[in-house]
């Protein structure tokens, strides 16, 4: 077999900031198992040199002309060549950090990253390893930890107004028009929701929430 280790990993940088290209590229220039092998301008240049240099890693802005970041990651992880994405950008907000990740990058990180840090993130990248940010890596672990929002239908909010309202399941029934046993059916769809074992606490819970407002 043969011994990779003194391998270059070659590197793409796209960046539409030609001070920021320049930048990464000498920051990087005196790492001696790191290669820059092309700089694109925006997405579309950088997707095509990927795909005709295949380098082992892209270092992607997010935000460019012609094909924005995620675009362009999308178009190189479909691609056949064994490109890892990185994303290096001055954006860290939760939208802008899932669309890249859904696109395909193995790794997030923001601008003003060490030439270390940036040096040992390619190396991962390059290996398939996932790579973010400190301040990403707390962003996506506090997403992860908040709870989504509970989301009743529409049928489910009429169903427990008139629960609110005092109404039995037959009564309900009457006034939406469905059955009694569709009115049993959403209530327990609404308990399960909002992890509730009976009406009163469904109730009180919803509103609590501001579930039963009306538009």
């Amino acid at each position: 077999m043969t011994d990779t280790s003194n391998e270059r990993i070659r590197v793409v940088v796209i960046d539409d900031h030609a001070v920021m290209r320049a930048g990464v590229v000498a920051l990087l220039a005196s790492e001696p198992t790191i290669e820059i092998v092309g700089e694109a301008s925006d997405g579309r240049e950088g997707a095509d040199l990927v795909e005709r240099l295949a380098p082992e890693v892209a270092l992607v802005d997010l935000r460019m002309p012609v094909l924005d970041g995620v675009a362009a990651t999308s178009e190189i992880v479909a691609l056949p060549v064994a490109t890892r994405v990185l994303v290096l950008t001055t954006y860290d907000t939760d939208i802008e950090i899932e669309r890249a990740v859904e696109a395909g990058a193995v790794g997030y990180l923001l601008k003003g990253t060490t030439r270390e840090q940036l040096a040992d993130a390619i190396r991962s990248a390059a290996r398939g390893e996932t790579v973010l940010a400190p301040k990403v890596a707390e962003r996506l672990v506090a997403r992860m930890r908040r709870p989504e929002p509970v989301v009743l239908t529409a049928r489910e909010r009429d169903v427990l107004r008139a629960v609110a309202d005092g109404l039995s399941n037959a009564e309900i029934g009457r006034r939406l028009f469905i059955g009694e046993a569709t009115v049993k059916t959403h209530l327990l769809r609404v308990f399960a929701k909002l992890d509730v074992r009976d009406r009163t606490r469904a109730v009180v819970v919803a509103m609590e929430q501001g579930l039963l407002a009306r538009p």
